[in-house]
């Protein structure tokens, strides 16, 4: 039975209001660093810890009055409230994504104090947090990738892919395979001097690191990782006919989207071990900073990994930009990657088991959670939802995936301690 008329003008009118009262929100510009700061702390070594306090950030002007911001989101939780009751379940997720502009709201007032790792922490998670039906933390999982990804480090494993591609090549290239992909929908690779990352995705829009060198694998991660993921779940949103907060995501959907961007670069094989391991070393370096450590330890921990000065700089300020560089109080941003990335695999894996895959394709209908994705199945049932239009062939014909995932669960019944230690024996024979 499909939904009446009035409850989805009313979804398309809540998600209206929820897109632009979040519009000015932009967490990585509030708590970027100037470069002039980045030079002098490259400059000076670091001999002395500088205060980037509240006092610094209050200089970046946030762009809308935090206060009012606070007040017009809880304007409209009341009336989604209202229109919606408490067991709807739209409405509960509506409800879900304004609190969580409020919370990020929040975390932005705290920058530069603890505050904002309190709401940073609760946000996007600790590497302290427990995963879900597990005794291990989130650090020790990656601490046990840490010792694979090490082992493979050194290895002859194959090709060795150069920098040596341009920015500009990069761009014409991604253009050249994304454009075909999306239909001939109106999109754009262009290259930016701004952003801190190699590569980000926009709302039609692919922005890549100028006076920039990058590989040939570097252009397969970030067609699939920024185009086929990021990129097509931003416009299958903003094409839905109702649901337009799903072109838009709040910080809970952060998890998932690296998760299933990860998850892609694995299985186009795309991705390489020291990407694997770069990832995984910023989820290591977050519980250092939650258990106390400060920058210069941080950057003493990418150096001794043979990072230069500039990129162990780079990769710190990754997790200390908005926190305390003293220690105690990071940005978690960066632990959506690994955290994200298994609790993707586990739901793919489930629902292959399960005998439920038609549910998969809708992780790419916009920015959702995982628990989103059967109340949107249900909904699209209803005539609410709108089958994504753009989805990576792994997705759009599920019949390779499915027989990955019957192999995975079947394998990982196996004890990997007992073949280990057969196949060392045998090594050492």
């Amino acid at each position: 039975m499909n939904v009446d008329e009035g409850y989805c003008q009313k979804i398309l009118e809540i998600s209206k209001r929820i897109n632009k009262a979040q519009r000015p929100i932009r967490i990585l510009h509030a708590i970027k660093w100037d470069e002039s700061l980045i030079k002098d702390l490259l400059n000076s070594n670091l001999k002395k810890i500088p205060d980037i306090g509240p006092d610094y950030y209050a200089r970046n002007d946030l762009g809308f009055d935090p206060l009012k911001k606070i007040l017009e989101l809880e304007e409209i939780l009341n009336d989604v409230d209202r229109d919606f009751g408490e067991s709807d379940p739209i409405g509960n997720i509506l409800k879900r994504n304004t609190n969580q502009y409020i919370d990020v709201v929040r975390m932005l007032l705290g920058r530069g104090t603890p505050e904002f790792y309190k709401f940073s922490k609760k946000i996007f998670g600790s590497t302290l947090d427990y995963f879900e039906g597990t005794e291990l933390r989130v650090y020790e999982l990656g601490k046990l990738l840490d010792d694979i990804l090490s082992g493979l480090k050194n290895s002859d494993l194959g090709e060795k892919y150069k920098k040596n591609i341009s920015s500009e090549k990069v761009v014409a290239e991604l253009n050249k395979r994304l454009i075909p992909f999306f239909g001939g929908a109106e999109i754009n690779v262009k290259l930016d001097d701004g952003i801190l990352s190699d590569a980000a995705a926009g709302s039609d829009y692919i922005k890549i690191k100028n006076n920039t060198m990058f590989s040939e694998k570097d252009i397969d991660i970030f067609e699939v990782h920024e185009g086929q993921v990021h990129l097509a779940t931003t416009i299958n949103g903003s094409r839905q006919s109702y649901a337009k907060w799903l072109a838009k995501g709040p910080p809970c959907t952060t998890v998932i989207q690296e998760g299933i961007a990860v998850m892609m670069e694995v299985l186009t094989f795309s991705t390489l071990p020291e990407r694997a391991k770069r990832i995984n070393d910023r989820l290591l370096a977050c519980e250092m900073v939650e258990r106390g450590s400060n920058i210069k330890d941080v950057l003493n921990f990418y150096q001794e990994m043979g990072q230069s000065k500039e990129d162990a700089l780079e990769n710190s300020l990754r997790i200390f930009r908005g926190g305390v560089l003293s220690g105690g109080s990071p940005f978690t941003k960066d632990i959506s990657y690994c955290t994200g990335f298994i609790q993707v695999y586990n739901f793919v894996r489930m629902n292959i088991r399960l005998g439920m895959p038609e549910l998969l394709p809708f992780l790419f209908c916009g920015k959702v959670t995982l628990d989103d994705v059967p109340v949107l199945y249900e909904y699209h049932k209803k005539g609410l939802i709108n089958f994504p239009q753009y989805l990576p062939k792994k997705f759009s014909d599920l019949n390779g995936l499915s027989v990955w995932m019957a192999f995975s669960s079947f394998l990982n019944k196996m004890k990997l301690e007992t073949l280990s230690d057969k196949y060392k024996s045998k090594l050492a024979g």
